[in-house]
């Protein structure tokens, strides 16, 4: 372990030395005649590395170019800000707006570099038709090497033109459960119950299910002694319905009874049918079970639990 530890300190020691040494001929190609002036050193210097590094005669010969170059990232920048701005701002009245806001807002950022570059490669005077024409080309061959890219990128417009789903929506993929938190171009991010983002490719997005374009069921099933009368059960637990729905505003339909689920082996289990939206399903189940026992508990109605019949031997 020491010997690892001294060979690690060794190559550190080798790399400050060669950045040093870099640093120090930087310095040198940029400051030669500043503080050389008039001699042969510097005239070494200057006719080396310094035609690579001269940075202060490089400003001074494109100072123009530079400014006009900062004066079109900021301008470009600022107005990708205030593009952006506006349609995150106007697309929060829904669901569907903030989607649709999003992918156009992915695409204004990528499109702004892309201009940005372009407008600066202008004004350095590059023939941009001739990029133009070259990037077509190697757009062209890239695509067979990035079909995987242009799949995603297809299925996202698919997906948000057709409203397969949207910003807010619960899907199914699978055993995955999520909601949508963005859609973009290329991926699809989704948060699942626990907190956590999981980032599916658009084209690796098959047979979802969206579970938000219905009401979801919360159904509470509960069980009664075969001892119970069941009519006297249900004329308490159907005019209870109303009262339930008080008690639980998230429910949209319902509550329901359905009558007889199942006859157990030592229960009769009957059930409590309602509907309400999916995000919120778990906890109206939950919230219904509440309140069938209290309901139970206070016309005495039985709600059996599991009992072993043990038999003993006498020995005579």
């Amino acid at each position: 372990m020491k010997k690892d530890h001294k060979g690690q300190h060794l190559a550190n020691t080798r790399l400050y030395i060669v950045i040093g040494i870099v640093f120090v001929l930087l310095l040198l190609s940029i400051f030669a005649g500043v503080l050389f002036p008039g001699t042969l050193f510097a005239q070494i210097i200057d006719q080396s590395i310094g035609k690579f590094f001269n940075i202060y005669q490089f400003f001074v010969d494109h100072y123009v170019k530079l400014l006009e170059s900062i004066t079109i990232v900021f301008f470009v920048w600022v107005l990708e800000k205030a593009i952006v701005f506006v349609i995150l701002h106007s697309s929060k009245h829904s669901q569907r707006a903030q989607t649709v806001g999003a992918l156009f807002a992915s695409i204004i950022k990528y499109s702004s570099v892309v201009v940005a570059l372009f407008l600066i490669l202008s004004a350095w005077n590059v023939q941009t038709q001739t990029l133009l024409a070259g990037a077509g080309i190697l757009g062209l061959a890239l695509s067979f090497g990035a079909q995987s890219l242009i799949e995603d990128v297809i299925s996202g417009l698919f997906i948000i033109f057709e409203r397969q789903f949207q910003v807010g929506d619960v899907i199914q993929i699978g055993d995955f459960r999520g909601t949508v938190v963005e859609i973009g171009i290329r991926a699809t991010k989704f948060e699942d119950i626990n907190g956590d983002i999981k980032i599916l490719n658009n084209s690796d997005i098959r047979g979802a299910m969206n579970t938000s374009s219905h009401l979801s069921p919360a159904i509470c099933d509960v069980s009664i002694s075969y001892k119970e009368d069941i009519k006297r059960v249900e004329s308490i637990l159907i005019p209870a319905m109303l009262e339930i729905k008080k008690q639980i505003p998230d429910i949209v339909e319902g509550p329901i009874y359905k009558g007889v689920q199942a006859l157990g082996e030592s229960s009769v289990v009957i059930r409590i049918y309602s509907k309400t939206h999916d995000l919120k399903k778990y906890q109206v189940t939950r919230d219904l079970n509440r309140a069938i026992k209290l309901l139970f508990d206070e016309n005495q109605i039985q709600i059996p639990f599991p009992q072993l019949v043990v038999h003993k031997e006498i020995d005579e």
